[in-house]
Order: C-alpha cells, then structure tokens, then sequence
C-alpha cells in the first residue's frame, strides 16, 4: 500500500507543486520585496564592530575587508601569509578602518583557531561577524590528479577551514548576537566539470550552515553567499586559490588572479546582505533558474550542459585523432590489498561470545 500512495504521490506532487508556486510567485515576490526594505532601514551600524576575516591576503577576503574598512569596522585579518595581510591593513586603515590586528594562522588547523579567536578577544573584548573567505579550487578531472595527496588538503581548506573558526568563534558570537558569514559558490549544487573535488567541499559547507542555522536560532545570523563564476584565469595551473595561499602540485606553483571588478561586486553585495541580516546572498541571482530544473527536470539540465560542453570543447587534432584511433594498450590496474579493507570477526564458539565483536574499517 505504502507503494502505491507514493507512487500516486510522485506522479501528483510536482505537478501540482509548479503550479502553486506559478500562482504564489507575485505574492512571494512582493513579500521578499517588502523584507528587503525593512532590512535596508534597519541595517547594522558596524561602527567600532568587530570583524574576524580569514583569508583576508588576497581576492575576496581582501575585497571584503575593504568593505567593511568603508563602514567604520574594526578589523582582524588573518591568513598564513603575513607580509600580505600588512599591505591590505594599510589599505583598510586609508578606507575608514578603526584598529587592524593582523594574525598569521592556518585555519585547517584548530589550535590555530583557537588562538586567533582567543586573540581577538584579548585585544577587542568581543567578536561581531566571522567571516569565512578561505577557498581552495582546482582545474583538473578526478582521474588527471595521479595522486591523492592534494584531496584531503582540497577538503581540509573549503570544508574544516570554515568548520573550526566557527567552532572556536560561536562561544563569542552568541555573547554579542554576532553574525557568521560564509563564502559558498555555485558549484555546491550545480557541478561542472573539472570541479569534483571543490563542488563537493562546497556542498558539505552549505550543508553544514543550513543545519547549524536551526542549532543556533536566532542567537547568531548565519549568512550564506554563493558566486557563480566571478572571473580568473586557469594559466594551465591545477589550483585556483581565492585565499591566495601558495599550493604545490606536481612541482609547480600557480596562483590565479580573479577579476577585480567582478571580485569587487560580489564582496559589496556579501557585505551588505551580512549587515541587513540575510539569510542568503546570491550574485548572479539568475543562477537559481537552474534550481528549478535541477528539482523538477534534472534530465533536461544534463542534457543542456552536456551540449553546451560538447560544443565549447576543441576538436583535436589530426595527429591527436590518429593516435586516439590506434589500439590502445591496457592500462595496468592496481593490485589489490594484501590484505582485505575490512576485518570480519571470525566464527565464535558458544563459550566466547564476547571477543571479536567489532567490525574494524581500516
């Protein structure tokens, strides 16, 4: 029976979930209207407020923390690269900042965060937004790495890299009814290719902060800003660095500049749609048309990117074609384990009930 009803359900619900919401967009539309102006006349006066931006050396941190240097805010900047961070305090300080603490910290590591919370709160006495900048992309496809030993760094800098401020900051914010802003992208739940490794990272970030949303409640603001592609240029390097962090690959080191004016648009709408108090910044907002089709035609989404890929994808050439078109020899595959992943316990006698009852993932 439970079959049948969701069967029934599957065929009924979308349907009649698209045409409600046809009906009710004016009204949504207006209501969100109506949101934003109250926002706007209420914005936060961040005069003297304590800002905590990581991944403040380069890029959107950067950019960001020129925006608030703009709105009077007291700054504290922290990235593993000191001599960066000096130059972006001087500019702050000429666009309006109050007091600039500069901290060298690696935020994939907790006891670093620890301190650059616990300094910030030696020097200001309080903590008002944390914001989350940090950001490792990469240029490669899953199977062109030839090695593992950049994924848990990937996952280390886009995931626990804004994990553990928050952990080591929410203490603080709740105190002062702060605010947690978190530097998100598209790719979280429109993939590209070339992108796995980020696109997952990304989607565990948006994740995490919708669930800690409903944990905090209204104590702390949660705000999530997502970008779609906000310029840059590969080079022919594996990573693209928004923090700016040096990252070795295969030997080589690449750092990519994004556009600046692009990079620029996007830290005013974050910071703003912080200070008014929202729950999501989006820049562009036409990217949630795909929303739409990706919950209700995912097949037709596929069908448009694997298009759009196919075309903007060069032909190779008719050398290249020629060695495609010869046999290829088979690649060897990796041995298996000597031993197996995992342990099972072995068969037990009447008498021994209690050993070997655990299954060890190694």
């Amino acid at each position: 029976m439970e079959q049948v009803v969701n069967a029934v359900l599957d065929l009924v619900v979308p349907p009649a979930s698209m045409v409600m919401l046809a009906f009710a967009w004016p009204t949504l539309s207006f209501l969100r209207g109506v949101e934003w102006v109250i926002k706007t006349l209420t914005v936060e006066n961040m005069h003297n407020k304590i800002v905590l931006i990581t991944g403040a050396s380069s890029a959107i941190g950067e950019q960001i923390a020129y925006e608030y240097a703009r709105r009077n805010a007291n700054l504290v900047l922290v990235a593993r690269r000191e001599h960066r961070l000096f130059a972006v305090r001087e500019n702050a300080r000429a666009l309006g900042a109050g007091q600039v603490l500069v901290i060298a910290a690696d935020v994939v590591k907790e006891d670093d965060c620890r301190r650059l919370v616990g300094d910030t709160i030696s020097f200001f006495g309080q903590l008002n937004h944390l914001v989350n900048t940090v950001s490792l992309g990469h240029d490669f496809c899953f199977e062109e790495a030839g090695d593992t030993v950049a994924f848990p760094h990937l996952m280390d800098v886009n995931f626990w890299g804004n994990v553990y401020p928050t952990y080591a900051a929410l203490p603080y914010l709740r105190r002062s009814h702060g605010r947690v802003v978190v530097n998100a992208a598209v790719e979280s739940w429109l993939p590209m290719p070339r992108m796995s490794l980020y696109s997952a990272a990304k989607a565990a970030v948006i994740d995490f902060y919708e669930s800690l949303r409903y944990e905090v409640g209204d104590e702390v603001g949660i705000s999530v800003a997502t970008h779609g592609w906000i310029g840059g240029e590969a080079s022919g390097g594996k990573f693209m660095l928004e923090e700016g962090a040096e990252m070795q690959w295969k030997g080589e080191e690449r750092e990519v500049p994004l556009a600046g004016g692009q990079v620029e648009a996007y830290a005013r709408m974050v910071v703003a749609g912080a200070c008014r108090g929202d729950a999501h910044v989006k820049h562009p907002n036409w990217y949630d048309v795909f929303l739409v089709f990706r919950a209700f035609a995912p097949d037709v989404l596929a069908w448009t990117f694997r298009l759009l890929l196919s075309t903007a994808s060069p032909s190779p050439p008719a050398s290249a074609r020629r060695q495609l078109a010869a046999p290829a020899v088979p690649a060897a595959l990796p041995a298996p384990p000597l031993h197996p992943m995992l342990e099972y316990p072995s068969a037990r006698s009447p008498g021994r009930a209690g050993a070997g009852q655990q299954h060890k993932l190694e």
